[in-house]
């Protein structure tokens, strides 16, 4: 098999993982580029609804979008890793398409941290953190990166669900 064809059912996740790789070096060019700019969006925020917030909330907020960063770079390069290696398993494809998503979405946890960083500013760091939205990139990440990793854990160490067992 060639590397044309072993990355073709994998592409979804890979598409998930180079996005989620993009959007953190995306806010590391916005850091060097625009840093005060984004502290001060911050400041702005938080000069607006003083009631929320304490005197550590904007270096805590500031976090909130650094935090974004790493993860987005760390877990997307980590995703991007694991499914390339998954695409040279022996799983039917319809599980390597269906892992390789499921892979791909734990890189929607960065964005659980993005969405504290513009939440915050204007409802503060607690509600921030509960906040619909943020919890849903919580579940939804963590849930699809192990649920992913499940079934190609079970595919490499147990022989299950490989095209050569079972038809599509």
């Amino acid at each position: 098999m060639n590397t044309g064809e072993a990355l073709k059912s994998v592409r979804p996740g890979l598409a998930i993982a180079i996005a989620t790789l993009l959007f953190g070096i995306g806010m590391g060019i916005l850091f060097g580029v625009n840093e005060d700019g984004v502290k001060g969006w911050i400041n702005a925020g938080i000069a607006a609804h003083p009631e929320l917030h304490d005197a550590k909330s904007a270096d805590k907020i500031w976090r909130y979008a650094q935090r974004a960063h790493f993860h987005a770079t760390g877990i997307g390069a980590f995703t991007l890793a694991l499914i390339a290696v998954l695409s040279l398993s022996a799983m039917k494809k319809r599980l390597k398409k269906i892992s390789a998503i499921l892979i791909g979405l734990g890189g929607l946890y960065p964005m659980a941290w993005f969405s504290m960083f513009l939440l915050s500013p204007s409802m503060g760091r607690g509600a921030a953190h509960y906040a619909l939205i943020t919890e849903l990139f919580v579940y939804v990440s963590i849930g699809g990166l192990l649920s992913g990793m499940g079934i190609f854990m079970a595919s490499v160490f147990f022989g299950l669900c490989e095209e050569s067992c079972r038809s599509d």
